[in-house]
């Protein structure tokens, strides 16, 4: 931890540098990857989206643990299937923890969820009181995934009302909505590849991991802010500020990373391996998928994508261009001076006034201003009147230095 302690301040002092923006397309190219892959498992595999979503029956049956086994969820599977029911032709059954089954089929009628029931009871060869039957409709389903798009949507809009009010720049609000839709495309995509089931806990688990993943994205951007705030004092571009803010986040959000994914992949193997089937797996999925994808955008999308998009500002060229110009002064300080030739004006050596070269005076012209060789800052003297004429003054008998012994005597 010592090690990595100094290394924490190494990149925050800047001694150290990790060149995030400069190899921003390599980024880009990951997150392609990524979210064609995600796309492409939405695509062939669709989501298995949970009977909340979609209607259906579900039928809990509570048996010793000794019979909560895969032959028996197996058994089960084939049973109801060999029903004959269509809407029963293929159920979902799985383990509930180590002391119940589940079976999960479409919306049946009265008489096809009495033929299931017995063919669960005669089965399993459980008793009645050991089955609970729930029933959810078609329309309220869609409902429930009705209202899950538009909270979403609202608080996409809420999003980006917030980050332009605080840092009063579009162009963040679009990097950090760029930023979540990479992690909740990502998110879904690991959803429909790996088969898990979509329920209201995924979406709330979905929402909560905008939360953080946007909470990470401010705390780069407000010290993104922080650096920029006098870049025409600093030699430093646009871009390399930037760089510098990440570098000086990264060991803080590697840090809140590892502290909110312990807990939530302890969350994620209980739910997954100890209890089967239920709301807390769905919740710890998408919480942990989520987090790690928050975390790789908040650093190696968004910033990128903010800094690209500040580049094509005039005022920032013009920032980079002058930042530029200063270091290679600083490397080469003799790089402007004009090489000696026979026809070269004759300028102050004041280096502070950018005061024009003038020619000598030719007789019948008047002499005036001469181009300089090195860059022109702005200040041109103006033009002489006429030649230099003779002065009564100059006749008269200049001062002499004396010696000491000599000075005050008459």
């Amino acid at each position: 931890m010592g090690k990595f302690s100094r290394l924490g301040n190494e990149l925050y002092e800047g001694r150290v540098s990790i060149d995030f923006i400069g190899r921003k397309w390599l980024w880009y190219a990951v997150s392609g990857a990524l979210v064609l892959l995600a796309a492409g498992g939405l695509y062939f595999k669709s989501l298995d989206l949970g009977i909340e979503f979609v209607g259906g029956a579900e039928y809990r049956v509570t048996l010793s643990s000794e019979q909560v086994t895969q032959d028996n969820v197996d058994d089960l599977r084939e049973a109801v299937a060999g029903t004959g029911i269509d809407s029963a032709s293929s159920p979902v059954v799985t383990t509930s923890g180590s002391e119940a089954i589940l079976v999960q089929t479409e919306p049946l009628d009265e008489e096809e969820s009495a033929t299931v029931v017995d063919t669960i009871l005669e089965t399993t060869g459980a008793s009645a009181d050991d089955l609970s039957q729930t029933e959810i409709g078609a329309s309220w389903g869609r409902e429930i995934a009705e209202r899950s798009l538009i909270g979403l949507a609202v608080f996409l809009v809420l999003v980006s009302l917030l980050i332009w009010a605080y840092f009063r720049e579009w162009k963040m609000s679009v990097a950090a909505l760029v930023a979540l839709a990479h992690d909740v495309l990502i998110t879904i995509g690991v959803y429909a590849l790996s088969g898990f089931e979509v329920t209201p806990a995924t979406v709330t688990g979905v929402l909560t991991i905008l939360g953080f993943s946007l909470y990470d994205t401010v705390v780069v951007f407000d010290k993104v802010r922080e650096n920029t705030k006098n870049l025409r004092k600093t030699r430093q571009t646009y871009g390399e500020a930037a760089n510098l803010a990440v570098n000086q986040t990264l060991v803080r959000s590697i840090n809140t990373s590892i502290v909110a994914l312990i807990p939530v992949g302890a969350i994620l193997y209980v739910g997954v391996f100890q209890l089967g089937s239920g709301s807390l797996k769905d919740l710890a999925l998408a919480l942990f998928v989520g987090m790690l994808a928050g975390v790789y955008s908040s650093i190696f999308i968004a910033t990128p994508l903010l800094v690209q998009l500040k580049s094509g500002e005039k005022g920032m060229r013009e920032i980079d261009r002058r930042a530029l110009a200063k270091r290679r002064h600083d490397a080469d300080r003799y790089a402007s001076v004009p090489s000696y030739r026979d026809d070269l004006a004759v300028v102050d050596e004041d280096d502070d006034e950018d005061v024009e070269p003038r020619r000598p005076a030719v007789a019948g012209s008047r002499p005036g201003p001469v181009t300089r060789p090195t860059a022109n800052r702005g200040r041109v003297a103006p033009p002489a009147h006429g030649p230099v004429k003779p002065s009564p003054s100059a006749g008269r008998v200049q001062p002499t230095r004396q010696t000491r012994s000599k000075r005050g005597k008459k």
